[in-house]
């Protein structure tokens, strides 16, 4: 949804909701309107709304994740979920009380006295975590995890904020991603959320995500929305970042049809995908959006995550992403492309797989322990020189020597012998046959 200026440093974090893909906005939907022809920018206000139209919206990608059968088991509670992104409403009637902000790395961008806009970090928690309103929560948005609590971290502006452009230029915001994780982490995430994408990667990301997933945070991130252009050299839309980072799931996004979106980025780092079309989602002042893009489908499984971590608060990360693996629909024919991954996020058959997995979970045992902020793997130890003694070599050469010539001298005299034996009566023989 946050689209870089064609001047902006190609290292900064965006959010994807923009490229290739959408949204708009549908406010309090009009009893007489259908889903499939929402109109932007319908006001909160309009007569006869009601806000389980918006549920109703929603209804095929509840079916698709397989929830109601998924909340039997786990509906998130006790699960903080990180939202790196614009930042969210916590007042959002869908969301009140589920909201913690914490710090946003953006300070300064925007000019003194400008509120943040909060829509597309909003969009992403209502997706996550959003519990609904109204008796027994039944209208409005309600999210994969809906007792899971949102940890607000805000690292990218709206492209409408006014500080947008000395956010993507400005050095001092290179690492705000990074910086964000750590702050996450650091502050009690389970799951982290980043429906943003950044062409380059730095090493401080690297090392803040090796961080993480030390900590035993699961990371979920946008594959990108690039893959409708023209494929690189490859033939692979470009990778995006955190996305492509190994131990974080990366997510495509699926159509209706849950084949993959033609905005959705196609290459080896997708994991799986989920529902990226036409995704009911609130946003700031109690309305609501539906858009499409990577942004949506990674929130759906950032919460499904979340809901695993809940029921098995202590699984690792790798097998957090095995379970969502495993649990998947949709598979293609030869088992995994570059378009969805492993197939389609299933939340009712990836909480079976981590029940599986639950039983076998082994932890490893050592002495020490290994800094994140460092590469992996050992630097190159010196080369161990070793000093010979000349003089005892010759001498031992020698012995060898002598040892070796008197040994095939003894041989010899044997042989002598052996043929001295031998000779006579191999003459009597011959002068048997004489006539």
């Amino acid at each position: 949804m946050l689209r870089r200026p064609a001047a902006a440093s190609r290292s900064r974090p965006r959010g994807v909701g923009g490229r290739g893909a959408g949204r708009r906005e549908v406010g309090r939907i009009v009893c007489a309107v259908v889903a499939a022809a929402l109109t932007p920018l319908v006001s909160p206000a309009a007569p006869a709304a009601l806000a389980d139209d918006v549920r109703g919206g929603q209804r095929e990608v509840l079916r698709t994740l397989d929830l109601p059968a998924a909340w039997r088991v786990s509906r998130g509670s006790g699960v903080t979920v990180a939202v790196l992104d614009s930042g969210v409403d916590p007042a959002h009637r869908d969301l009140v009380g589920s909201v913690v902000e914490g710090r946003d790395f953006t300070v300064g961008a925007n000019p003194p006295g400008v509120r943040p806009m909060r829509l597309h970090g909003t969009y992403m928690a209502s997706l996550i975590a959003a519990h609904g309103h109204g008796y027994g929560g039944a209208d409005g948005v309600i999210g994969v995890a809906p007792e899971a609590r949102i940890l607000s971290v805000r690292v990218i502006l709206e492209d409408k904020e006014p500080g947008f452009r000395t956010f993507n230029t400005a050095e001092r915001y290179e690492n705000v991603v990074a910086r964000g994780i750590r702050y996450a982490v650091d502050h009690g995430a389970d799951v982290i959320n980043m429906s943003i994408s950044k062409e380059l990667a730095t090493g401080q990301e690297r090392a803040a995500i090796r961080y993480a997933i030390s900590k035993g945070v699961v990371l979920v991130a946008a594959a990108g929305n690039e893959g409708a252009g023209r494929p690189d050299a490859s033939g692979h839309a470009p990778y995006s970042y955190p996305a492509a980072f190994p131990g974080v799931v990366s997510v495509a996004a699926a159509d209706r049809g849950l084949r993959r979106a033609a905005f959705s980025n196609r290459n080896p780092s997708v994991l799986l995908a989920a529902p990226g079309v036409d995704i009911f989602g609130a946003g700031p002042g109690d309305k609501y959006w539906v858009g499409r893009g990577t942004s949506q489908a990674t929130a759906l499984v950032s919460g499904v995550a979340a809901l695993i971590k809940a029921k098995y608060p202590k699984m690792s990360p790798p097998l957090v992403a095995q379970a969502l693996v495993a649990g998947a629909i949709r598979r293609p024919a030869g088992g995994y492309d570059t378009g969805t991954g492993f197939g389609v996020v299933n939340a009712r058959r990836a909480l079976a797989e981590a029940a599986r997995l639950s039983r076998h979970t082994l932890t490893a045992d050592g002495t020490g322990g290994h800094d994140p902020a460092r590469p992996l793997g050992r630097p190159a130890e010196p080369v161990r020189v070793i000093h010979r003694d000349r003089d005892r070599i010759t001498a031992y050469a020698g012995v060898a020597a002598v040892s070796g010539f008197g040994a095939v001298a003894s041989l010899a005299v044997a042989a002598a012998a052996v043929g001295r034996a031998r000779s006579p009566r191999a003459g009597a023989s011959a002068r048997r046959v004489t006539p």
